[in-house]
Formats: structure tokens, sequence, C-alpha cells
């Protein structure tokens, strides 16, 4: 159990009070796929994109598990889970590589907008044909002077027909290798870079997210995020931030979620008495609070291990599989306690469910969290 700082705590609030004002009109943003403009304008004014990065890039200089516990907070407090999505993709896609792996040039030119909000980022590194077996990669960057160029293609880029500034990953060298990848930095208005229209989906649907195409897309080589070879190595960082800042998300929704069904089972009335007196109701609840208990102790554990310096790879792949599934669970858990309204979308608990399918393919399906731990024991 972590005990916060008064610091800590000032800034979740300030979280939760973002997240409250962002949220609102989420039903009509959802239902129009739109992307909430006015709460990025909000969450700019508090200066909360800049949480994990240094001072001198205009950031709060905060560490992994506090940016997590003000995520978690916005995730509590802001019922746009795609606006939610959107935020931590930008400071995780984005502005950790730079401050990790990027050039003091890099830093200089994009980072404190990064920090700022005053540019949106995305990353693009899932392919159409790949899904999530990276190595498969097909895009690919050839050196030419001070230059790249990249040719390929991404799918599922979330930011993607919002964002101003890329980190694209590409073959650089001989496919399977560790070292076959590079990071590059790429401005939406590049030549040979084309943004697709935003692609309708299932859930996240204020999160927009389209394919991306590059043709002869020249980079100059100091936009190479690291070094050249590189790529895995961001990749492998930017992953692990981007499982424990996203589904950290998850967890204040699924809280909120838990306490707004409690409530709804303590005043609801069916058969001459509250629905929570009965067991079927009473059962759900409970599994609803182990879960956002058992999920939440995964990543902040996790997160204290990671900022200790120790080997996370099998936490990581359980925490995103046990959070993703426990917030399956929830939402599905909260539209049967809340029966019809449930199912309505005024009420937006299906909305819920929606949004938390996402989190059992997005950053590596549960099947493949599944199939790595098996490697790590052996099979």
């Amino acid at each position: 159990m972590i005990n916060w700082t008064e610091e800590q705590r000032e800034l979740r609030a300030l979280a939760e009070e973002l997240g409250a004002a962002a949220g609102e009109g989420h039903l009509t943003r959802d239902a129009d796929r739109e992307f909430g403009h006015a709460g990025w304008k909000l969450i700019r004014e508090t200066g909360l994109l800049g949480l994990p990065f240094d001072e001198r890039w205009g950031g709060l200089g905060q560490d992994l598990p506090t940016t997590m516990y003000v995520l978690e907070g916005l995730g509590y407090a802001c019922r746009d889970g795609g606006f939610s999505f959107s935020v931590s993709t930008h400071v995780v896609s984005t502005g950790v590589p730079l401050q990790r792996f990027g050039s003091a040039y890099l830093k200089d030119r994009y980072l404190t907008r990064v920090s700022d909000g005053s540019v949106i980022g995305a990353h693009a590194i899932t392919e159409p044909s790949g899904g999530s077996d990276v190595m498969a990669m097909r895009t690919t960057a050839v050196r030419d002077g001070d230059d790249y160029v990249l040719n390929g293609s991404k799918a599922f880029v979330t930011n993607g027909p919002i964002a101003d500034v890329i980190v694209v990953y590409a073959l650089t060298g001989k496919r399977g290798s560790p070292a076959a990848l590079t990071a590059f930095l790429v401005d939406r208005d590049t030549p040979g870079l084309v943004v697709g229209p935003p692609v309708a989906k299932m859930g996240l649907s204020t999160s927009p997210f389209s394919e991306l195409f590059l043709d002869d897309c020249r980079v100059p080589a100091t936009n190479v995020v690291g070094s050249p070879g590189a790529g895995f190595l961001v990749m492998d960082h930017v992953m692990k931030w981007e499982i424990l800042c996203s589904f950290v998300i998850n967890v204040g929704e699924m809280q909120h979620r838990l306490e707004r069904s409690v409530e709804y089972a303590r005043s609801r009335t069916q058969f001459g008495q509250r629905i929570g007196a009965f067991q079927s109701v009473s059962n759900r609840l409970a599994d609803m609070h182990i879960a956002v208990e058992t999920s939440r102790k995964w990543l902040y554990d996790t997160a204290q291990r990671h900022a200790n310096g120790e080997n996370v790879t099998f936490d990581v792949a359980a925490s995103k599989l046990v959070t993703s599934e426990n917030n399956v669970a929830s939402a599905l858990a909260a539209v049967q306690i809340f029966g019809g309204y449930g199912y309505t979308s005024e009420y937006g608990l299906e909305k819920d469910l929606r949004n938390a399918v996402a989190g059992t393919i997005y950053s590596g399906t549960s099947d493949v969290q599944r199939q790595r731990i098996a490697r790590m024991l052996g099979l």
C-alpha cells in the first residue's frame, strides 16, 4: 500500500476535477464519434499532460507510480473513456520515448510541446498483416544521405486523425533480429505521409484512430528516437508504460462503476426489497470489488518493481491480462445489475462494456499475454 503525499493527493484531486468537466457531454460525443477538444483544452490548462516529464521540458517531474495515481483519478471522474485513452496514448507513446531516448535536439524541438499539449502525439506500430506480431513488420526505412526514406502502412493508429507528431516504427535491419527496428518521430505534414480517415469501431469512439500510409516519406536522420536499430528497446520501454498507465485508468473507471452499482443496488427495489438483498446481485458486487482491488494491486506493485529496476516482464503481462478481463467482467456485471436501464445508451453502461472489450485487444491481446506467460514457464 502506497502512502501518497499531500502533493500527490492534490494532483489526483486536480485530475478528478478535470475529468468530471472533460466528461460532460460524453454520450453525445460517443454517438457522434467526436474527440473531446474542449476537454483537451482543459487538460492543457492544468499542466497534467506533463506529469512524468522533467521540469526543464515544462513537465511536473513525477515518477511512474505518481503518474499512474493521477491517471487513475482521471479514469474515476471522467465518463469519456475515449478521451482518457487518448490522453494516456499522447503522454506515453510520444512523450515517454522522447524523454527516455530522444536526443537533445528532439527534446528541444518537441518535448516541451508534447508536455504542454500544444501538439498531440501518436505512435504507429501495428500493421494490417501483422497485428500483435510486431517482428513481422513490413514498413521499411532506408538510409539516403542525411535522411531515411520510409515506405509501408500502419493500422489502428490511436490519435492518428488528430495527431501532429507520430512515432513511427520501421524495419531498418534483418527481419526477426532484435536490432531490426528503428523509431522515428514524424511530423504530420511530412511529404509522403498520409493519415487515413477515422475508422469506426466498437468502443472508445471518442478516441479516433486511423490507418497511416508512408510513400517515399523522407524523414531526417536527426528524427531517429534513440539510435538506429534500437526501436525494439524503445518500444519495450513504451509498452510497459502504456500498459501500466492506460490500464490504471480502467481501474479508476471500475471503481466508479462499482460505487455506482452499489448505490443503485441499495436504492432500487423489486419484489418488495432492495435488489442488493438478492444474492445474485450482491455476489456480482462482491466480484466487482475483488476485481478492482486485484487489478489495482497488480498494477501498482508492478510499477514499484519497475521503478526499482527489477525485471517485470511477467508482471506487466499478468497486470494487463488481469485488469483488461476484470474490466470486461465488471462492465458486464454493471449492465446486468441495472437491467434494462443498463442496456440503454442513456445510462452509459453499455458504452463502458464496449470500451472495455478494447482492453483485451490493444497492447497485446489476452491470448498473446497468456502465451508470453506460458513461455516464461518453459512451455
